[in-house]
């Protein structure tokens, strides 16, 4: 607008939506002004369909030739950028005919311009002629050159793509119409016309060129055979050119030389979606290798690059700050060095380096955005102006099909533009992710490990991890932190045009809003707070009984478990019942305000003496839904920005790090010739730098001061360094190899570059093969490698392991012993073979023969040409060193030969005593090496048996699962949430049909009267971001004459239209609180039958599943179904209502969409199911690709002293990368698979919003719409991609959450569970005699199995004693088990006072019998619940027990009988635990009492106590004990020996030890041995 254009706005001050309006209208005719010229036709009508029976030839030449030959020269633009392949690949006889036509046929065009304007309005204007044979000549131009092209690329051996021959079909049908119409008019032969003469045998040639291109583009075919060797032959070439890609992959590059076409509609993908589709995506090397410009090391290089302009930069800056400071320190530039250094880095900010490598490409990404905002507006602007068309019956059906078309184009393009973005945004986000990562990795390698100290390594995993995430989500939300605001002040303004200040009353009530919102959203937080807080009880109470689960079947205690847990259950859910509702009312608000809003606005206006119209109210709540966006989403960015803040400047302290300064740290030559290996002169070394020395003085004690005056070591001499723990030794390794903190004096080492082998105290050993780790990075040297094995005493070791050396060691190297680790990391460094080995103490951790072994074969042997410091306590083994030194508090004592020192260490063993202490030692070594060996094997081999792996349920979730979850929630209620749902998005639908009848009426009534320009029409921009349920403005022109009804009429249609409205959110409140209440009741079903269920299980059960298997499904299972699965549950509920509500607003307002609708809908149902198999595949790629960075990570972290002594880090930073590569190519092809669906989705909205114009079209011509209803359908239309694509991902999500319940469910169906029934109804004081009987028991663990008791047969009389001996698994503890029923007989009874026990109910058995098992259980809580949990007992009964056994000074002494025990019993010693369970025991006052004897920890004394009590307390009744120490058992009455499952000996202990070649006997002298 001019300064004129501001001058009238002044003046006149119109509506600028009428101008706006007006501006159109004018357009439109200047429009049909010029279409009027070229063709020659009346401005009415410029453009006639049909003329004198035959198709308008302005027509014709504009639609049928004109804008096909546009079309197909874009396309073939957008080949023209495909790369040239570099191999001859032999082509195609096709191609050359098809270029040729191409060009030729641009040639007879521009000819046919000739006589074209010669013989003038001979067929037409000349301008038309020029134009259309001008663009058709560009077009075929272009079409050869991409041709051309192509034909030199790899689609050389192929056809090429099939649109573009397809594209070239379009003109036909002008041609032909053109050739009838000569044919018919007889001008073609005339000699009269020789310019149309001419013409037409131009045309002819014309139509058989391109006769002869398609001819050519489907004949001439070579076998597939050939082809594919092409392709072979290119790929390998392309492999070969670009060192950037390894060759083992096969698979091609992603996006890199595709065309435009195939860029933006993701063309590329389809081979992987559908690899994905036919379950052929199984390992990372299945997905597309990523593009160049975004492979991990180039991204590096580009970033470094930024890093290093940056650093120089500043380091100019601080040297001319110096220049002008004065010197201080003399010259010492060591001193100084480190100083300066740290300065230059603490200046370079990880942003600016990130802005300056990334930021032009991110910030220019804002352009597309902006634009795709912008046509977002095209489409409500365009709906009204379409709706108006249909309104007025005046306007020329031409504007109608211009409407149409635009609606398309504004739509498609929008679509591609918003897709682009994101993927595009995606990509930086890569590039920023792989940038930040390496660089976190490359700053811990060459981080001083002083500093390093700072943090822990699981702070520093976290940088890469959490605060990476924040950053890179950052990256993506931030172009919505400018348009989110542009957005809400667009629309505020366009409310403004609307209602004036009335605007301001409903803006005031949505703001006021925010702050009650926050309100919420901090009681929400409180509230989880709690909740996980008694989560954690919850699952701690559950580890506790899952530990002790044996004891407490024992004990019959499953109930008193149960109420605890079910306790802590129900607190645990009163605050999610908090959580859920006050999230409901939340909701409910956000769904509210856009209906209380205008409705503010509505009274304030009519109270500012205001009339309201139709168009007024419709307008006014399309603006009032597009602003609660915007205010909905901005909490969340800002949180966003917020958090990204943060980690930014964690991520940034990390970075300014002192590095390790080399060259600062070592003198670079050797001040005493070259036969020296390592020399110190006056050097000084803390662990921590100087200037925080001085700050902690009182710690400083606890930092080792390392001060050498004067060191010097030849080469090739075995240096010992010996003094007591803690005197410096490791450190004067660290200060040689430059960890530590130089503060003065010179350190010369020879051979820097080579670095150093290094053993260190704890050895670190790599997560992969045996092999790898002594490799590490070298070459396999058979013969070496042979040496070194042998060298270390490794052989052996080898030959156990599984596979060998290529065993996988575990993290850490968990599978070895602690002597392996420390041989396989001292063959390491031997096989790097350096000059300089520092080694350590590597013979700590070995028994003496080994250490032997090492010393003579590896230290004096393999390495004794080379130089070697060895740190060791085991002084026996350094007489053979050359010198020795005696370090103590820092400082060398004294150094000599061992002859001189050895007799100053203390407790020096003389070598005669040696040889004998060796023996003494060794055979006990060697004993633990093998019981660790066999009992490794032993658990291994159980391990495959016992074990089962938790198996991955494949593909989608069973239909079981969804019934599952519906029977939890309940029938009725599960009903009744669907029909309140149903209730709400009928009530939602009908408020806006209600809106557009309004609508209707009253354009009815306005077509009747004049029309006349002048109440204001809404503005054209309205419905800028249109979402679900708004609805078209419509009513350009409204009535002047207002019928003096009107106002009762406008009140009316309020009227009902509020009421809907408020029916609606009732619906939706009811909806809201009904769906909590609905998922709290599953939530509490789910957990009550899992516990249930578990509390009944087998002993059996709870042996083969690991205990971390079942509290898994107690805490992430179960806080997902509490949780997570009802917020994804609502969202995708919500999703399928509006969708559905859409469909049917759409069908009634156009029944025939259903034509389109129906394809549609068969396509989406494919995409969504082919997306979300490949999403699935890729999302488990990305994660298992995942893990391995970070383990690589934290392994870096706790080696990174060997990997820099051993100079790898070049090698450790390339593994990273290499490592994130393999990840962001799965990262990358997730979601690129997001966009791939996007814009699949995108499109076929597009379709149906075409469809409906099209459709309303017709109909308007047949005089049938109804404009209120295609502007709804419409406007509904608009939204549909986002309800699409909501749909699948919230579906996709609800899934994944559904596993959860189906873990759940499959613990509540499938655990093998006790026998529960009792047939016998016993006395109260059975066993009254303890009686006890075994008649031909057998019994076996598992089917399967063998036989664990083979038919035991044996009579315990009342109040006898017996104990039960044998060796290990001869079925001694089988006897309780089966006396309790843990295991269900195979055959066979036992019998108690004359009663069959599998007769007893369960319950009864177990609390009539006491028994005192192996291992003492107590769980936490107070002394008194742990002796009697149910509660039955008098404190007097306790405390007289608790004297009978001895406890109760000790527990007077912890507070008395309410002092709680800490977990497990901590607050105890083992052997006061041992005395509780006999308490526990001593309470039940059973009659038969079973006694599993502790093997350790019960002390002499605590034994006879325990033996003594026992002895008095139960002289009537009967006791079996099972002994381990004979001694226990001799004074009991009879002994049974057991062997291989049966009773081996029954008899008195003193007649058995008589009795010669007696089992017990040879026991007996086994243990007196």
């Amino acid at each position: 607008m001019g300064p004129a254009g501001a001058n009238k706005e002044m003046t006149v001050k119109p509506r600028p939506s009428q101008e706006l309006l007006s501006l159109t209208l004018n357009s439109q005719q200047r429009m049909e002004n010029i279409l009027a010229g070229l063709c020659g036709t009346s401005p009415e009508d410029p453009l006639p369909v049909w003329v004198h029976g035959s198709v308008g030839h302005c027509f014709n030449q504009l639609t049928l030739n004109v804008i096909p030959h546009a079309i197909l020269a874009v396309v073939s633009a957008c080949f023209l950028g495909t790369p040239r392949s570099g191999s001859g690949a032999p082509c195609r006889p096709g191609w050359a005919c098809r270029i040729a036509a191409s060009f030729i046929l641009a040639g007879l065009f521009l000819a046919d311009t000739i006589p074209a304007t010669i013989s003038q309005q001979d067929l037409g204007p000349v301008y038309l002629e020029a134009l259309a044979n001008g663009t058709a000549a560009l077009t075929w131009l272009t079409h050869g050159l991409t041709l051309l092209m192509l034909f030199r690329s790899v689609q050389g051996s192929t056809r090429g793509p099939a649109t573009l021959a397809l594209l070239t079909l379009l003109p036909l049908p002008s041609f032909i119409i053109t050739l009838v119409w000569y044919c018919q008019s007889g001008t073609a032969w005339s000699p009269a016309h020789p310019a149309a003469s001419s013409r037409f045998a131009i045309l002819c040639l014309q139509l058989a060129s391109l006769f002869v291109y398609v001819i050519s583009y489907v004949l001439p075919t070579t076998d597939r055979q050939d082809f594919l060797s092409i392709n072979h032959s290119w790929q390998e070439d392309r492999l070969i050119s670009e060192p950037g890609i390894p060759v083992l992959d096969q698979q091609g590059v992603a996006e890199d030389g595709e065309n435009w076409l195939s860029r933006f509609f993701y063309v590329w993908m389809n081979p992987l979606m559908k690899r994905g589709y036919q379950w052929k995506l199984n390992q990372p090397q299945d997905v597309y290798v990523l593009p160049r410009k975004l492979q991990a090391a180039r991204v590096c290089d580009q970033f470094y690059a930024c890093w290093k302009k940056k650093a120089a930069l500043h380091q100019v800056e601080e040297e001319t700050v110096s220049l002008t400071s004065p010197i201080v320190a003399g010259g010492d530039r060591s001193s100084n060095a480190p100083d300066s250094s740290h300065h230059a880095q603490e200046a370079v900010q990880l942003f600016s380096v990130l802005h300056v490598a990334f930021g032009l490409r991110f910030y220019s990404l804002g352009l597309l955005k902006l634009a795709g905002n912008l046509l977002g507006f095209s489409g409500p602007l365009l709906l009204n102006l379409l709706v108006n068309f249909m309104e007025s019956r005046q306007e020329p059906l031409s504007h109608g099909v211009l409407y149409a078309l635009g609606l398309f184009a504004g739509s498609f393009l929008g679509a591609l533009l918003r897709n682009q973005f994101s993927y595009e945004v995606n990509k930086v986000t890569l590039m920023v992710r792989a940038a930040i990562i390496s660089a976190i990795y490359r700053k811990a390698l060459r981080v001083g490990s002083t500093s390093l100290t700072r943090f822990t390594v699981g702070e520093i995993v976290n940088f890469m991890s959490t605060d990476t995430n924040r950053l890179v989500n950052f990256c993506l939300s931030f172009h919505e932190v400018w348009s989110l605001p542009f957005q809400f002040a667009i629309t505020l303004y366009l409310l403004y045009q609307q209602v004036g200040v009335a605007f301001l009353g409903g803006l005031a009530l949505a703001l006021l809003l925010v702050p009650i919102n926050k309100v919420i959203a901090n009681r929400i937080m409180m509230n989880n707070k709690e909740m996980l807080k008694h989560k954690d009880t919850r699952v701690k109470l559950m580890t506790e009984f899952l530990c002790g689960i044996r004891v407490i079947k024992f004990y019959a205690w499953e109930k008193h478990f149960s109420t605890r847990i079910n306790a802590c259950r129900d607190k645990e859910l009163q605050k999610l019942r908090a959580i859920k509702y006050l999230d409901a009312v939340c909701v409910y608000l956000w769904a509210a305000l856009p209906v209380v809003v205008s409705i503010t606005i509505f009274i304030t206006y009519v109270l500012l003496g205001h009339q309201l119209t139709a168009t007024k109210v419709f307008t006014a709540l399309a603006l009032v839904g597009m602003l609660i966006l915007p205010l909905n989403s901005f909490p969340w960015v800002l949180n966003g920005t917020l958090e990204a803040k943060v980690s930014l400047d964690r991520i940034q302290r990390f970075l300014e790090l002192m590095d390790q300064d080399l060259e600062a740290y070592y003198a670079l030559d050797s001040p005493s010739g070259t036969a020296t290996a390592v020399e110190m002169q006056c050097a000084a070394f803390s662990w921590a730098p100087v200037e925080e020395e001085s700050t902690r003085q009182p710690l400083s004690t606890g930092t080792l001061q390392l001060h050498i005056e004067n060191l010097s070591v030849r080469k090739g001499m075995l240096l010992g360094v010996v003094g007591k723990v803690g005197c410096g030794k490791s450190s004067l390794l660290a200060a040689i190899t430059g960890e530590l903190i130089k503060q003065g004096g010179q350190v010369y080492v020879c051979d820097l570059e080579r670095g150093f082998g290094l053993a260190t105290q704890e050895p670190w050993i790599q997560f992969t093969t045996v092999r790898e780790n002594i490799l590490f990075g070298r070459e396999y040297d058979a013969r070496l490698y042979e040496e070194v094995v042998e060298a270390c005493a490794l052989s052996e070791d080898l030959n156990i392991l599984p596979a060998g050396d290529q065993t996988e060691v575990g993290e850490n190297g968990v599978t070895l012993s602690g002597g392996q680790k420390a041989r396989i990391a001292l063959a390491r460094a031997i096989y790097q073979e350096k000059e300089l080995y520092l080694l350590d103490d590597p013979l700590a951790a070995v028994d003496a023969d080994v250490a032997n072994h090492l010393m003579r074969k590896c230290i004096l042997g393999v390495l004794k040409h080379k130089t070697r410091i060895l740190c060791t306590h085991r002084t026996e083994f350094l007489e053979k060193a050359d010198a020795l030194l005696l370090i103590d508090n820092g400082r060398i004592v004294k150094t000599g030969t061992p002859a001189d020192i050895l007799p100053l260490v203390e407790a020096f063993p003389k070598c005669k005593d040696m040889d004998k202490r060796r023996k003494d030692k060794a055979p006990d070594e060697q004993g633990q090496e093998e019981a660790v060996e066999t009992e490794a094997e032993e658990s291994t081999q159980n391990n495959h048996l016992i074990h089962k792996e938790e198996e991955k349920k494949e593909g989608a979730v069973a239909f079981q699962v969804y019934k599952a979850y519906w029977l939890a929630v309940g029938s009725c209620l599960a009903l009744s949430i669907l029909f309140s749902l149903l209730l709400m998005q009928a009530s939602r639908n009908i408020s806006d049909w209600w809106l557009s009848h309004w609508i209707s009426s009253i354009s009815q009534t306005a077509n009747s009267s004049v029309m006349v320009c002048s109440a204001s029409p809404p503005s054209p921009e309205l419905l800028l971001f249109s979402i679900v349920g708004l609805v078209s403005p419509i009513q350009a022109l409204d009535t002047t004459p207002v019928p003096s009804n009107s106002s009762l009429d406008v009140n009316f249609y309020l009227i009902v239209y509020g009421s809907i409205a408020g029916a609606n959110s009732l619906f939706t409140i009811l909806r809201a609180f009904l769906f909590a209440y609905g998922t709290i009741r599953a939530a509490t079903v789910i957990h009550n039958q899992l516990l249930q269920r578990a509390l009944k299980a087998t002993v059996t059960f709870f042996d083969t599943t690991p205990t971390g298997r079942i509290l898994n499904r107690f805490s992430s299972d179960l806080y997902c179904v509490d949780d997570s699965l009802p917020f994804i549950l609502n969202i995708f509920l919500a999703n399928m209502y509006g969708l559905l509500g859409m469909l049917v607003i759409i069908t009634y307002g156009l029944p025939w969409i259903g034509l389109v609708l129906l394809p549609l809908g068969t396509l989406y149902f494919s995409i969504q199911r082919y997306y979300r198999r490949t999403s699935r595949e890729l999302k488990r790629l990305y994660s298992v690709t995942l893990s391995p960075i970070y383990t690589h990570f934290s392994e870096t972290l706790s080696g990174l002293s060997s990997i820099r002594a051993m100079r790898a880090t070049q090698r450790f930073e390339l593994e990273n990368q290499l490592r994130l590569e393999q990840n962001q190519r799965c990262l990358f092809a997730s979601n690129t698979a997001m966009q791939w669906l996007d814009i699949r989705l995108q499109m076929i909205g597009v379709a149906v919003v075409t469809a409906i114009a099209g459709i309303a079209i017709i109909q308007h011509q047949k005089q049938l719409g109804n404009p209120g209803l295609v502007g709804l359908a419409l406007s509904y239309a608009l939204s549909v991609t986002n309800l699409l694509s909501g749909l699948i991902s919230s579906f996709t999500l609800t899934e994944t959450m559904m596993v959860s319940v189906e873990r759940t469910e499959e613990y509540t169906t499938d655990i093998p569970t006790e026998p529960q029934d009792k047939l016998v109804q016993v006395a109260a004081d059975w066993p009254s005699q303890g009686l006890v009987e075994f008649q031909q028991v057998v019994l076996a663990y598992r089917a399967g199995l063998p036989n664990a008791l083979d038919g035991v047969n044996f009579t315990v009389y009342p109040g006898e004693k017996v104990g039960i001996v044998g060796r290990t698994g001869s079925g001694k503890s089988t006897l309780f088990l089966a006396l309790f029923r843990m295991l269900e007989l195979k055959s066979g009874r036992i019998l108690l006072d004359g009663v069959d026990s599998q007769l007893v109910g369960l319950e009864e058995l177990r609390s009539r019998l006491a028994i005192i098992p192996q291992d003492p259980f107590l769980f936490s809580g107070s002394i008194r619940e742990n002796l009697d949990p149910q509660g039955k007992r008098t404190d007097a009964e306790l405390h007289e027990v608790l004297e009978q056994c001895h406890l109760r000074d000790a527990i007077t002494q912890m507070g008395g009988l309410d002092s709680e025990l800490g977990e497990r019993g901590k607050s105890l010693s083992v052997g006061q635990r041992q005395l509780v369970c006999l308490a526990r025991a001593l309470l039940t006052q059973a009659k038969v009492l079973c006694i599993d004897e502790a093997t350790a920890s019960v002390d002499q004394k605590t034994d006879q106590l325990l033996q003594q009590t026992i002895r008095q307390r139960f002289a009537d009744k009967t006791v079996l004990t099972i002994a381990h120490r004979l001694n226990t058992i001799l004074d009991s009455d009879r002994v049974l020996v057991m062997q291989a499952g049966k009773v081996a000996e029954l008899d008195s202990p003193a007649r058995l030890s008589q009795k010669d070649g007696s089992l017990f006997q040879r026991l007996l002298h086994s243990e007196q041995q």
